[in-house]
């Protein structure tokens, strides 16, 4: 076939008789949407810096506190995460069927695979085990500031310690990550409660225990929805008008004390108090108490959670929940392993990068170059890439530049790059073995043996 004719006609350059080429390149666009998929993030290199600090001090601070880390795959089984209180997370799930007719899903969270990992080796593990993670995760849910349908999430979980050293150490790492981050607690703050003091309340209201982990799943999205939607959904789980009146005088309460105290006067026993006590405690000796806040409403929205709650959040009430968790005792025989008591928390990495962002405190970070190798022209290019391999090899970041622009635009282009230094290969001094060093923040330039040059190139 011929090719397409190309020429000018009328002011319009064609390539073909009969679609002008702004015509062409407008259809080639209709086709091809350059925006990520919706609730998903595209990461350039300056979103990759950035990334890499946090998920840096995320790994950093799982370190120093002695955690291993570990992945699974993004993919899992639908019914991991199908529960019957009809979990908030069942219907968020990026689900499908694959050719084999299995019925999967697009992970939302790690916690499950963590526990199906854990029983697939339950009888070879040594407990307790302390592991962490920094997985993408996946939700189709109604948008909204600091929440995408994708997110990052740092995950820290001890299985198999029934203390509550297991939450002091959680909750001082989360803290510690915070504090690495320019965070104090003027910026968040920690809100603790306990699901065995839910419990109590709501047997004291005489709520059926086969609807308790319904109600408790409801009561996870007062901050969401309206008061007039969460009192028919609450309805809907059975829950009376006289009972919905105490369980918001219970919901608006600012201390323990009133909770104990109210609790009494119902002649119900306030389970988790004596542990919320002593865990508070513990964390204000440790020098964290400034952080701390009990929180009734603390539920957290996933039925599996069995004791201490908690949930990071922005002190100026503007943000969703920055990071949660809590403990889990029950999660590995609800899965239909041997019961081993579990605790830990999920920390995201979009709405804390808001909050940073919103408090003027995401750090400024530049591309680091050691140095950049400049051909003065096409002749110098093979030498160039035996300098710059020269140099590699000894552990030094090394750009090439064998674009052959001009030497104003290419060392313009090293300043981008925040290079140290550049090794300009000039036709002259390269004849008499030489190359020029460029120092860039003074722009002082050294004409430097070779040989002495690569054998020393820091000097």
């Amino acid at each position: 076939m011929a090719p397409l004719p190309l020429g000018w006609k009328g002011g319009t350059f064609w390539v073909s008789r009969f679609v002008p080429i702004f015509h062409f390149f407008s259809l080639f666009k209709s086709f091809m949407d350059t925006q990520p998929v919706k609730g998903t993030r595209d990461f350039y290199p300056e979103d990759m810096r950035l990334r890499n600090w946090l998920f840096g001090i995320w790994r950093s601070t799982a370190r120093t506190y002695g955690f291993e880390e570990f992945d699974a795959c993004v993919l899992e089984s639908e019914e991991l995460y199908i529960r019957k209180a009809g979990d908030e997370i069942t219907g968020q799930l990026y689900h499908f069927e694959d050719k084999g007719g299995r019925r999967l899903a697009l992970r939302p969270e790690l916690t499950p695979s963590l526990a199906r990992m854990v029983m697939a080796r339950q009888k070879a593990l040594s407990f307790p085990i302390k592991w962490t993670s920094i997985p993408q995760c996946f939700r189709y849910e109604r948008m909204t500031r600091g929440r995408k349908r994708e997110h990052y999430q740092w995950n820290m979980d001890v299985v198999g310690q029934p203390l509550n050293a297991a939450e002091i150490e959680l909750i001082s790492a989360l803290l510690t990550a915070i504090r690495a981050m320019g965070l104090d607690h003027s910026h968040v703050r920690l809100h603790l409660n306990d699901r065995r003091l839910l419990e109590s309340i709501l047997s004291s209201l005489n709520v059926p225990e086969d609807r308790r982990q319904g109600v408790l799943v409801v009561m996870d999205k007062r901050d969401k929805i309206s008061p007039e939607h969460l009192e028919s959904m609450l309805a809907e789980q059975g829950l009376t008008g006289v009972q919905l009146g105490h369980l918001n005088e219970f919901l608006g309460m600012t201390s323990l004390e009133q909770v104990k105290a109210r609790l009494a006067q119902n002649g119900g026993t306030a389970q988790g108090v004596k542990e919320l006590e002593d865990l508070m405690g513990l964390l204000g000796r440790m020098g964290l108490g400034t952080f701390l806040t009990f929180d009734i409403t603390v539920v957290r929205g996933l039925s599996y959670y069995t004791g201490t709650v908690f949930e990071l959040k922005d002190a100026r009430g503007q943000l969703r929940t920055l990071a949660g968790g809590g403990r889990y005792d029950s999660l590995l025989a609800h899965l239909g392993g041997d019961p081993v008591p579990a605790v830990g928390f999920g920390f995201g990495d979009v709405v804390i990068l808001e909050l940073l962002e919103d408090l003027g405190l995401v750090p400024k970070l530049n591309p680091a170059m050691d140095f950049v190798v400049i051909p003065f022209s096409e002749t110098e290019i093979h030498q160039g890439l035996e300098i710059a391999q020269a140099l590699r090899e000894q552990g030094l970041s090394v750009d090439m530049d064998a674009s052959l622009r001009r030497l104003k635009k290419a060392l313009q282009r090293a300043e981008e790059t925040h290079a140290q230094r550049a090794v300009l290969l000039m036709p002259d001094e390269l004849a008499k073995g030489e190359v020029v060093v460029r120092v860039m923040a003074t722009r002082e330039e050294q004409r430097v043996n070779l040989k002495k040059f690569l054998a020393s190139p820091r000097d």
